[in-house]
């Protein structure tokens, strides 16, 4: 078992409580503007910003620093045109025959059917993936704990990251997804976790006219 080793803390710096609440309010002002859009144009996104998003999700917490995740930023026409084969498929599966009465009479208000043209007009799909092990150099298994925890806080960051860049999302879980293995070749033991939809919203698009819960409705102070 290899020895702990501590550094010193470098990079946290206090803050004046003004200054702490002042930019905890700021933050949810601009998190609260955060949309999901199912309408996207198709300009093209600078992969420098793609790269940082990325590199803001692997600043992650997650268990045991396994870092469970792994990321496929899909910009290529030819792949997004597979993804959204494959993807209509399941979801005509799920609209048409899995999906239970009360779950589609949920979906209604959002306009959802098994119809993904984003798939291929967003610039950018970002394939997902979470590790239940990863094969070393010498070929022995390493175990990860906490994998879907892990991988859920970095997709929330990097949805974060993405929304602070100007940037729109939308999570898409076509169910099962095993095809985005074979697409994007992705070995076995890693297992899809959500493809996340990335772009410019088209000029004009329209969102559900939905609220979020209240903080009283959300959280307990004790």
């Amino acid at each position: 078992m290899r020895e702990a080793i501590f550094v010193p803390l470098t990079s946290y710096k206090e803050m004046p409580v003004k200054e702490m609440k002042r930019q905890a309010a700021e933050f949810y002002n601009k998190m609260k503007n955060r949309r999901t859009v199912r309408d996207f144009s198709g300009r093209p996104v600078p992969r420098e910003i793609i790269e940082h998003c990325l590199l803001a999700a692997g600043t992650a917490p997650n268990g045991a620093n396994k870092q469970p995740w792994h990321f496929v930023a899909v910009s290529d026409p030819e792949v997004k045109k597979k993804i959204r084969q494959e993807a209509e498929k399941e979801e005509r599966e799920f609209y048409n025959r899995r999906a239970p009465e009360d779950w589609l009479e949920d979906l209604q208000p959002f306009g959802t059917d098994e119809n993904k043209p984003f798939l291929e007009k967003a610039p950018y799909l970002i394939g997902i993936f979470a590790q239940s092990y990863k094969i070393d150099e010498y070929g022995e298994k390493e175990k990860h704990y906490y994998v879907k925890e892990s991988v859920g806080i970095a997709t929330g960051i990097l949805i974060t990251a993405l929304h602070n860049a100007g940037l729109a999302t939308l999570t898409h879980t076509p169910s099962p997804m095993g095809f985005l293995n074979e697409i994007l070749g992705r070995p076995s033991y890693e297992k899809p976790f959500l493809l996340l939809v990335v772009g410019y919203p088209e000029e004009g698009v329209k969102v559900p006219d939905i609220t979020k819960k209240s903080l009283e409705e959300i959280s307990t102070f004790i």
